[in-house]
């Protein structure tokens, strides 16, 4: 995002950049504004991990902390932008986010696939994972089926949501899916675990989601190629005590 905007002249460095994050994208953000020379502010619930906090000052950003949630940040960011504080680059909306996807994340999933995926399932926060990469794929095989993730009501998984109307990510395309599955806190931290301890694979609560996900979806196929997005770190989220017995 910070590229392309850089190359349409948007911004410029030394600029002030302002982003409402849940953690990924806003450490992502805080490592390039570091590199090529901007100011970062970044706007995330108080109830996230102390590791992604650390991160994102470790890179020299600006944090501020809200009590209200993604919705509350978002709405901060671009209060803030209004003031004049500095220039959202608003993911939840931006068509930069997806095209990211388009580019990179859906052509490696062909390519490592040998072309044979059947089903594309990841977890849904700004929706530009999925958007973009079931762009590319479904362009390639119109049949592959597209499964977006998002938590059951009550759920509280870091990096995803269930957006009210008002605030529907504005890059998301209903469409562009096939269906959205619900998925409860307890078999996402218990896929986590799982995945920890007998894969090897160290990954967050939202990654859990989808790889228990996609073993919900194996149970019902035959003779599928099933892609699911890890797309956090377990490290990320040790302070919780989430992976404790």
């Amino acid at each position: 995002m910070i590229a392309e905007a850089e190359a349409r002249s948007a911004i410029s460095p030394g600029d002030t950049l302002i982003e409402a994050t849940s953690g990924n994208t806003g450490i992502a953000l805080a490592m390039a504004a570091a590199v090529r020379g901007y100011k970062m502010i970044l706007i995330m619930p108080d109830n996230m991990s102390l590791e992604r906090r650390a991160a994102m000052s470790a890179y020299g950003a600006e944090l501020i902390l809200v009590s209200d949630g993604m919705e509350g940040a978002r709405d901060k960011a671009l209060d803030m932008q209004r003031q004049g504080l500095g220039k959202v680059l608003n993911q939840f909306a931006n068509p930069d986010n997806p095209l990211a996807h388009y580019g990179t994340t859906g052509p490696e999933i062909w390519q490592q696939t040998n072309g044979k995926i059947t089903h594309f399932i990841s977890s849904m926060g700004t929706t530009g994972t999925i958007m973009g990469a079931s762009r590319y794929l479904k362009k390639q095989n119109s049949s592959v089926q597209v499964l977006g993730l998002q938590p059951e009501d009550g759920a509280q998984i870091p990096g995803i949501r269930r957006w009210s109307p008002e605030y529907l990510p504005a890059i998301f395309d209903r469409f562009a899916i096939d269906d959205v599955m619900d998925i409860g806190q307890v078999e996402a931290e218990e896929c986590m675990r799982q995945l920890a301890r007998e894969e090897g694979i160290f990954c967050g609560v939202s990654s859990g989601g989808a790889v228990a996900a996609a073993l919900r979806v194996s149970k019902t196929v035959e003779n599928a190629t099933i892609v699911a997005i890890i797309c956090d770190r377990g490290d990320r989220y040790l302070s919780t005590g989430v992976f404790l017995p």
